[in-house]
């Protein structure tokens, strides 16, 4: 079982300069639930289906899946999501011993700008960059499957 430990900040000042790589990304839910999460993703020219369980305690941890798919079957499942499409720009960012991936939404999103860290336990500790502002880890609101139900720019 495969199990995704990360934390989640908004960003604050410009942060773009020190980007490696960045990704336009779509993607859609075929369930929303919490428990089970499933997701199609279009990064770039890659598809992927993800399936992500509920978070625990802490809303660090949780089960996560993941298989990349030819890009016309994502595009064909994306078709079958849920309403609600997430449509962001993903900057990678290496800091320190780590890489920050930066997400600029855009659309009904527009606006927001969230940092995700994968570490390897939930006490890792990493060197916060400038640009890092308050976590959100564990609030709901956040998460992608949220924002694609309940945009940022109607909060």
């Amino acid at each position: 079982m495969a199990l995704e430990i990360e934390r989640k900040f908004l960003v604050k000042g410009d942060f773009k300069p020190e980007a490696f790589k960045s990704t336009r990304i779509t993607q859609g839910y075929l369930s929303s639930v919490p428990e089970r999460t499933v997701r199609v993703r279009i990064k770039g020219e890659q598809g992927f289906l993800t399936i992500k369980g509920k978070g625990n305690y802490s809303g660090i941890s949780r089960y996560e899946w993941e298989k990349e798919l030819p890009l016309n079957e994502a595009e064909e499942l994306l078709q079958l999501c849920e309403p609600g499409v997430i449509d962001k720009t993903r900057y990678l960012i290496k800091f320190g011993e780590h890489t920050f991936e930066v997400d600029e939404f855009h659309g009904e999103n527009e606006g927001l700008i969230l940092a995700e860290l994968e570490l390897k336990t939930e006490s890792e500790s990493f060197i916060k960059p400038s640009w890092l502002d308050r976590e959100v880890t564990g609030k709901a609101k956040y998460y992608n499957a949220m924002l694609a139900k309940h945009p940022y720019s109607k909060w």
